[in-house]
């Protein structure tokens, strides 16, 4: 996860109904220093999902097909617990989109599939 909260990363470890296998950057020896290039090969080493709020993901995953995937943001200034509400209440939907698909998008209203 990049430029989200811990909070997201613990709540897919701990409290989703399956429990997803979730690393932050602060995980990461250079936390959330680590270089965008580092996540992404990270993502692509071990086909983990991105998610991140950094638009030079997307870009990164048009131009280079890195991330392998990506959960991509785009909710605007809103609280964690705002965020953990959208995750909470649309998690199947997501895992289910983004197992089909390279990029999602996630607004405060919607899940919009981005190819």
């Amino acid at each position: 996860m990049h430029n989200i909260p811990k909070k997201l990363s613990l709540f897919l470890s701990w409290k989703g109904k399956q429990r997803y296998d979730s690393i932050h950057t602060l995980d990461l020896s250079s936390q959330n220093r680590t270089k965008d290039s580092e996540i992404n090969q990270i993502s692509l080493d071990e086909k983990r999902v991105l998610i991140s709020k950094d638009l030079d993901f997307i870009e990164s995953l048009l131009i280079s097909n890195k991330p392998y995937k990506l959960i991509y943001i785009s909710t605007g200034n809103i609280t964690n617990r705002q965020l953990l509400k959208i995750f909470g209440q649309n998690i199947e939907k997501i895992v289910e989109f983004i197992s089909k698909n390279r990029l999602i998008e996630i607004t405060q209203d919607s899940i919009v599939i981005k190819g």
